[in-house]
């Protein structure tokens, strides 16, 4: 019989109790880690801008278009915005009346006014509201085809040089066009320290941009300009400014011919949705109406029949205290003024939040033209202000004042004083 040493053992036997002892001690100290929480799924992107250029429209449809929020990015100021949502300065910063243009901050939540209410009238050729600082484009239509309308931001004619309004067409286009400078756009220039050529050509200091279309009426043109940031202000001798990639489109699809009727319409109704809707702007220093003391009158001749006719069928009336707000303090984004409980505020916190990039289907390269500092357009503002505003009734210089040509006011309404010959 085989008789197993004990010392070997016992040996053994403490061995294995002292290696199960550390590892037992080294389970306490060193406790397994659970296991990592997965990372939160980041949020989904906000959905890319829609068009704020071309609209195709529905019969009887007056409203095109959306109000969209963005965030502003750490180096926007609101003129970039605007410029990439092809809307102007005037109408971006009455939508924001409480951010700082120059410095919104990034993340600053920015309305984007791209919802549109149609001025009251024909829905063809051209049609600028004034009042609205917009152009409309209405082109002709095929048969079985919808009407399609092309809308732009523009510059009009500063104080004491009003832009006329009435009807007339498009006579002459042409690519880089020359200026000849009227006269009192001369003389206003010298009065100011700065003396004009009576004659501009093309290139980078002609105001008129790359393309210009003349019309009817002597000296005034709808054409770009060298001075972007000026869309969207009283910023011209008269004329009708648009961006240049905006021109540009119009230049290669607006024929000769073409009717131009130009209306002032700071009140806009409009029907979609089955819902009146009513679009404020700022009434024109100029306007010779007295839209505070006989506003609803007014507003109740601008509202027009079919409009009125349209309310009695679908048994709505309209909430004039809802105008009379909208009116007082007007952001430029349309409210329905028929639907119950409505409000500005309503339509704000509603509109969708989108992508701050450019939108489908626009005009613009992205790039062009930008930055523009505050001192830049301080100083575009200064030139198109020198002085002391000109009186809208002093006689032109030289020439046929524009609205001489211009169709008679409508019966009851007092025809606008008569602007200096524009040009620019």
């Amino acid at each position: 019989m085989n008789i197993v040493p004990v010392r070997p053992v016992l040996a053994a036997l403490a061995a294995c109790c002292l290696l199960a002892a550390c590892s037992l001690f080294g389970a306490l100290k060193h406790p397994t880690a659970p296991p990592a929480a997965p990372p939160a799924p980041a949020p989904p992107p906000l959905p890319l801008p829609v068009a704020t250029e071309r609209f195709e429209l529905e019969p009887g449809q007056g409203v095109v278009g959306v109000v969209q929020v963005v965030s502003a990015g750490k180096d926007d100021t609101l003129t970039d915005i605007a410029r990439r949502f092809n809307v102007g300065y005037e109408e971006i910063l009455r939508a924001n009346p409480k951010v700082d243009p120059w410095l919104p901050g990034e993340g600053t939540e920015i309305f984007v006014p791209t919802q549109f209410v149609l001025p009251d009238a024909p829905y063809t050729g051209i049609v600028i509201n004034i009042a609205a600082m917009r152009i409309f484009y209405f082109p002709p239509t095929r048969p079985g085809e919808r009407q399609v309308v092309l809308t732009h931001p523009i510059g009009i004619g500063k104080v004491g040089w009003r832009t006329p309004e009435g009807v007339t067409k498009i006579v002459r286009r042409q690519k880089d066009p020359t200026w000849r400078v009227p006269v009192s756009v001369r003389k206003e220039h010298h009065e100011n320290g700065e003396d004009l050529e009576p004659v501009i050509g093309p290139g980078p200091d002609n105001p008129l941009g790359k393309y210009a279309f003349y019309l009817q009426w002597p000296s005034y043109l709808i054409h770009g300009t060298n001075k972007p940031a000026g869309v969207g202000l009283r910023s011209s001798h008269g004329c009708i400014r648009l961006y240049p990639e905006d021109i540009e489109q119009f230049f290669n699809m607006v024929p000769v011919g073409t009717q131009v009727r130009v209306v002032n319409q700071p009140f806009v109704f409009g029907w979609g949705d089955g819902q009146l809707y009513l679009q404020p702007y700022d009434v024109l220093e100029d306007d010779a109406r007295d839209w505070n003391k006989a506003q609803k009158k007014l507003l109740s001749r601008e509202l027009a029949a079919t409009l009125q006719q349209q309310l009695k069928s679908h048994h709505q009336q309209i909430d004039w205290n809802l105008v009379a707000s909208l009116t007082h303090n007007p952001r430029g984004v349309p409210v329905s003024i028929s639907a119950a409980d409505a409000s500005l505020e309503q339509v704000l916190a509603a509109a969708p939040r989108v992508q701050n990039v450019l939108p489908a289907g626009s005009t613009w390269d992205g790039a062009s033209d930008l930055p523009l500092d505050e001192a830049s357009f301080k100083q575009m503002l200064s030139e198109i202000e020198p002085g002391a505003p000109q009186p809208a009734t002093a006689a032109p210089a030289s020439g046929t004042p524009a609205a001489a040509t211009a169709a008679p006011a409508p019966a009851g309404k007092i025809p606008p004083p008569a602007p200096k010959n524009g040009g620019g």
